[in-house]
């Protein structure tokens, strides 16, 4: 019988990224029974190449290996060789990539991986050149060592023994809890390769004594604060004082709560600088709106251009927040401008939303995004703007020089010369320069959208990511525009139509070349990150809505995450349910990194949904996860800010605001969009009990929770109720006046 794994099996697959590789020369396999069978029968290891569409390392290394025959050749007699998605199996990459940390001290992508057939790692780096170059061994010798390594007994017996002790690491690294959270020392092997797609998190810890109800210490978010206000870049914002720089928006979160609780300028002052560094540098897109992945240099100005569906919605949410706090309009701008993007070039036609835009396209990396005074200048003429004043003002504004900043002579567009600037300098006046500049970036997108080769897009529908984008979108209609809860809804019908089967979340959607809309392949378990971030997105809708639909979705989230993740032996929340697929190790995700913890995302969503089921043990389990990862937080708050923000909000109880009517008065609107209100749970109801009865009829609650229980609206009216601390407002019909009242005003 023939061997299914002696060819390349990754045109059976529908992930892009795994399909860009189905015409290497190298037998990919993709992650499955067959192919961990294949190694297990013939005795040898697995190499394994972890990566996703966007990556521009990612493509690098196809290039420079995997389309090299040499290269196949060795992979193919001497490995299995197994090519993963790391979007589609985040549980592999958790692991593997935790492994390569330890050994050598930051993560990436491409991730590559050398295992025995147990699937136990032995050698693990990032990015190889096919040949070695300035100290970095090369891909093809690496792996003939390796080969010949591992049929010498002596030297087999020396790889086996360190896949156990990294293994090991790696399970106390992953599956720790209770007091012990240091991980196992292990030794080198691994070489760590800088070009990488690196991952982001620079976390520093601090020490703090006097522990709250959570079991976690009352000085968790000041210890956090104090540790986020060390690492700032003052110079440049953001944090970390080199390259490269990443937009972390729990710290931003933590921070602008932090001026929220205390006052305290410092903290704010951080965060402003931050949000101001990332809309005027080259991480945002200054034509068409959106972000980046992140920035290579400290200042902000060459990013990797690939743009995930991801960092998009958390970064629109954090500019709302922004906005809310300070009442900046830019900030509602690049929010504004960024579900823009998100709409026009990441939307699925039925509603959902797909995964990234590649960073490269046409003759490189960032071929798309880039400019010169003279490509502006044949931008603006094909506009009809011929005159040479303006396309040296649009060079000025965007920072545009013969010179350039990136490859080539080419700029990255950044905010320049300011309107106030320019207008002193062309003699004209504010106006006229806005005019100028609205209009000549208008050409620019025009002509890039006509002109240039688009960035390939991965279309694969994430559940997770997905639920990010609710979140924000829920955000928007809030601030913005109400209308944007419409589009939110879009996309949580759209997960919900395809990847859940009223018990189960899978993982992601795709729909092939020759697949009808609607008909695509469907694919993998849902992970909690799944689970937590679309079910605090359906939360979120229902708050801006009143549709108890999304409530209904939330609540059953909710219970899968307790039913298949929560272990309460080990008093947490694991990332992979129970029945899924046994790996070296089972993760926990408690630390944030390029997305926020799913361990906190959840805790967080338990807490909040208990509002509204509270016989149902939401709030018992969170407590439980909160005081089982306590000393971690308290040892490195920073690298934990999302469960340490779900560890204060659970010491200070929830912040409920009841909206009792039919739709919402357009003065509680306006009232919503002006105020930063950090931890509040909106909870809509009908404004009569007949109406409530019938909610309770459809959650399949046993009655009314607290929150709604007897705060109907009064007088035919539409009525508010804010309680906080476990104390409520008299009802009252101005929504101002009984959020003053919350706030102690």
């Amino acid at each position: 019988m023939s061997d299914p794994t002696a060819r390349n099996r990754l045109d059976e697959e529908a992930s892009p990224y795994l399909r860009q590789h189905a015409d290497n020369p190298v037998d990919w396999q993709p992650w499955d029974e067959e192919a961990l069978a294949a190694a297990r029968e013939r005795d040898v290891p697995i190499f394994l190449s972890v990566g996703y569409s966007a990556c521009h390392w990612c493509h690098v290394m196809e290039e420079e290996s995997f389309e090299d025959e040499a290269v196949a050749e060795v992979l193919n007699d001497e490995f299995v060789p197994v090519k993963v998605d790391r979007e589609e199996r985040p549980d592999l990459d958790r692991v593997y990539q935790t492994v390569n940390r330890l050994v050598n001290g930051r993560g990436g992508w491409p991730l590559s991986v050398w295992l025995t057939p147990e699937g136990k790692p032995f050698y693990v780096g990032t990015y190889f050149p096919r040949d070695g170059r300035q100290g970095m061994p090369g891909f093809l010798e690496v792996c003939r060592n390796l080969a010949n390594s591992w049929g010498d007994p002596d030297q087999r017996a020396d790889m086996e023994s360190r896949a156990e002790q990294w293994t090991a690491a790696a399970r106390d690294e992953l599956e720790s809890t209770g007091e012990d959270t240091a991980s196992a020392g292990v030794d080198g092997g691994g070489d760590a390769v800088v070009g990488s797609d690196v991952t982001d998190g620079d976390g520093s810890g601090g020490d703090a004594d006097g522990d709250g109800p959570s079991g976690l210490p009352d000085t968790a978010l000041s210890d956090a604060v104090t540790a986020a206000l060390r690492s700032a870049d003052r110079e440049h914002g953001g944090f970390g004082r080199q390259g490269p720089k990443f937009p972390q928006t729990g710290r931003i979160d933590l921070l602008m709560e932090a001026y929220a609780r205390s006052g305290r300028e410092e903290p704010l002052n951080v965060a402003v600088e931050t949000l101001d560094a990332m809309a005027d540098g080259g991480l945002y897109d200054h034509v068409g709106g959106g972000f980046h992945r992140y920035c290579t240099d400290r200042e902000w100005v060459v990013p990797h251009f690939e743009k995930m569906l991801y960092d998009n919605a958390e970064l629109a949410r954090v500019y709302l927040d922004a906005y809310r706090l300070l009442g900046r309009p830019r900030y509602a701008l690049v929010a504004q401008e960024t579900f823009a993007f998100l709409d026009r070039e990441l939307s699925h036609p039925d509603g959902g939303f797909y995964g990234t835009l590649d960073a490269d396209s046409g003759e490189g990396e960032g071929e798309f995004y880039v400019w010169t005074p003279e490509t502006v200048a044949d931008a603006l003429a094909a506009a009809g703007i011929d005159d040479g004043s303006t396309v040296e003002l649009t060079c000025d504004r965007f920072g545009v020089t013969d010179d350039g900043n990136f490859e080539g002579g080419t700029t990255v567009l950044t905010a320049g010369a300011t309107v106030d600037t320019l207008a002193d300098r062309y003699d004209l006046t504010v106006e006229a320069v806005r005019e100028r500049v609205m209009a000549a970036r208008s050409a620019l997108f025009s002509y890039r959208e006509r002109e240039r080769e688009r960035p390939p897009r991965d279309e694969k529908v994430l559940a997770g990511w997905n639920g990010l984008a609710v979140s924000a979108l829920a955000d928007g209609a809030r601030t913005l525009d109400t209308s944007l809860a419409g589009r939110g809804a879009d996309a949580l019908d759209f997960v919900r139509e395809h990847l859940w089967d009223d018990d189960r979340l899978a993982r992601r959607y795709i729909e092939r070349e020759d697949d009808a809309v609607g008909d695509g392949d469907v694919k993998g378990v849902g992970y909690l990150e799944d689970y937590a971030y679309l079910g605090r997105g359906a939360l979120d809708l229902y708050g801006v809505t009143g549709d108890v639909d999304h409530l209904s979705f939330a609540l059953d989230l909710a219970r899968t995450i307790v039913d298949a993740f929560y272990d309460d032996a080990d008093g947490t929340i694991y990332a992979t349910p129970e029945d899924g697929e046994d790996l070296v190790v089972r993760p926990q995700e408690p630390t944030d990194d390029s997305t926020p913890s799913s361990l906190g995302v959840a805790t967080r969503l338990l807490l909040d949904v208990a509002v509204f089921a509270p016989d149902e043990g939401f709030e018992s389990v969170a407590r439980d996860v909160l005081a089982t990862h306590a000393d971690a937080v308290r040892a490195s708050p920073l690298e934990h800010v999302t469960l340490a923000l779900a560890a204060a909000r659970a010491e200070s109880g929830p912040f409920e605001l009841t909206l009792a009517c039919e739709t919402m008065p357009e003065e509680w609107w306006d009232t919503l969009a002006g105020r930063y209100l950090p931890g509040v749970v909106l909870a809509p109801r009908p404004p009569t009990e007949e109406g409530l009865a019938a909610w309770v009829e459809t959650l399949g609650l046993s009655e009314a929770p607290p929150v709604w229980r007897g705060r109907e609206a009064r007088e035919g009216a539409p009525t508010a109720y804010a309680c906080r601390d476990r104390t409520c407002s008299p009802p009252d019909h101005d929504l101002r006046a009984a959020l003053e009242w919350a706030a102690g005003e």
